[in-house]
C-alpha cells in the first residue's frame, strides 16, 4: 500500500514579499504614465473645472501717498535641487527648473514730506522741495509668464504626491524666484531712475502753476 504525501505550500520569504510589492508599485506607476499618453484617454477620463468660489470681500481700504515713478521687469531661472542624505536621487530627491518673471516698482513716499521740507519765496516764483529717497516695492511674480521647465522626482516623492493635498507644489521655487528678483532690483539703479522721474514730474507740475525755479533734493 502506497501512501501519498501532500506537501505543504512553502511560505514566501519576507524579502520576496517586499520585492513583489515594489514591482507592483512600479507596474502601477508605469501603467498610469502609459494611459496618460495614449490618445483619447485624456478626453475619456479627463476632469472638468468648475469655479464655485464665493464673492470677494473688501477687508480694508488704505489711502496711498506714494508716487510710483519707475517699474522694472525681471526674469530669473531657478534651479532647486533637494537630496536625501543616505538615499539615491532615483529613490528620494527632486530637482525643479523654474523660470520666474516678475516686476518691482520704485516709489517716492510723498506722505513723508512735511511743512519744513517745502520752501516757497515771497513772490511764489521759486520753490525748493526736499523729498525722502525712493524705495523699492515688493516683487510681484507674474503667473502668466512664470513656469516650470522640468521636474525630476524620486520614487518616494512621486508616491508622496499621490497622498498630498497639494501635489507638485511650486511654492519653494516661487519664493526663491521672488528673492532673486528682489535682489536684482536692488542693484539695477531703479531707485535712481525713480528719483529722476519724480523730479521731472514735480518740475513740470510746479512750472505749470507759475513757478519759474524748482529745486528738488532727496534725503532725510
Amino acid at each position: 500500500m502506497t501512501t501519498s504525501v501532500t506537501r505543504l505550500p512553502r511560505r514566501m520569504p519576507g524579502w520576496a514579499k517586499l520585492l513583489t510589492a515594489f514591482v507592483l508599485v512600479l507596474a502601477v506607476l508605469f501603467a498610469g504614465i502609459r494611459l496618460a499618453v495614449l490618445p483619447g484617454i485624456k478626453d475619456l477620463f479627463g476632469t472638468e473645472s468648475h469655479d464655485r468660489s464665493g464673492p470677494a470681500l473688501l477687508k480694508s481700504i488704505q489711502d496711498m501717498s506714494r508716487y510710483d515713478a519707475a517699474s522694472g521687469t525681471f526674469q530669473v531661472v531657478v534651479d532647486l535641487e533637494k537630496n536625501a542624505k543616505y538615499l539615491p536621487d532615483a529613490i528620494r530627491g527632486s530637482r525643479t527648473l523654474y523660470v520666474g518673471a516678475g516686476t518691482v516698482d520704485a516709489y517716492v513716499d510723498l506722505g513723508l514730506v512735511g511743512e519744513k521740507d517745502v520752501t516757497v519765496n515771497a513772490d511764489r516764483t521759486s520753490a525748493t522741495l526736499r523729498l525722502p529717497h525712493a524705495r523699492l516695492g515688493r516683487p510681484a511674480l507674474d503667473p502668466d509668464h512664470s513656469y516650470a521647465v522640468s521636474k525630476q522626482r524620486g520614487l518616494l516623492d512621486r508616491l508622496g504626491d499621490l497622498f498630498s493635498d497639494n501635489p507638485n507644489s511650486e511654492q519653494a521655487v516661487q519664493k526663491l524666484a521672488v528673492q532673486h528678483i528682489g535682489g536684482a532690483a536692488k542693484g539695477s539703479g531703479l531707485t535712481t531712475r525713480a528719483e529722476t522721474n519724480t523730479t521731472g514730474m514735480l518740475e513740470g507740475l510746479l512750472r505749470s502753476l507759475g513757478f519759474k525755479e524748482v529745486h528738488v533734493s532727496y534725503g532725510s
